[in-house]
């Protein structure tokens, strides 16, 4: 599965991002909803990375933002529905970690939901070496919000 450097303005991500922008709306309250519209992700400390088939279709993404010189925060990650339980979200967080590494990159942190729909994620990033840290950047603590981090 080829993953690339991709902006997230083409039509098949923007729908993507909107599904999990609405899921994210379902599972918590509007304040603790820190997933990143479309314009947020076209800035430029931030790399947008897409999964796709060999014949082009989408299967998911994720986003690297650069905190910092030493931190980088995973965001927007998605696989799309079809393609769910197929590895893209390993494929994904790994191609990013790497990145992160070949970008000198020390920490990869993330805020990922509490609720039961987030379990799968949790676990993912559980299964990489993710461990619980304190709210980081301009998080604050929140019922809704687990805060992750990984030494790399």
């Amino acid at each position: 599965m080829p993953i690339k450097i991709e902006s997230p303005a083409s039509p098949d991500i923007i729908e993507l991002l909107q599904e999990h922008l609405q899921d994210m709306a379902t599972h918590s309250p509007p304040e603790s909803v820190h997933a990143l519209d479309l314009a947020a992700l076209q800035a430029n400390n931030i790399l947008f990375f897409s999964a796709r088939t060999t014949q082009g279709d989408l299967q998911g993404c994720a986003a690297l933002k650069m905190l910092t010189p030493q931190q980088g925060e995973l965001k927007s990650m998605r696989t799309v529905t079809a393609h769910l339980r197929q590895g893209i979200a390993a494929d994904l967080l790994d191609h990013i970690m790497t990145v992160a590494r070949q970008s000198g990159l020390e920490q990869l942190s993330l805020e990922t939901g509490t609720p039961v729909a987030f379990s799968p994620a949790r676990k993912l990033y559980e299964r990489f070496g993710f461990t619980p840290c304190s709210p980081f950047a301009n998080y604050s603590e929140d019922p809704y919000s687990l805060f992750m981090t990984l030494k790399l």
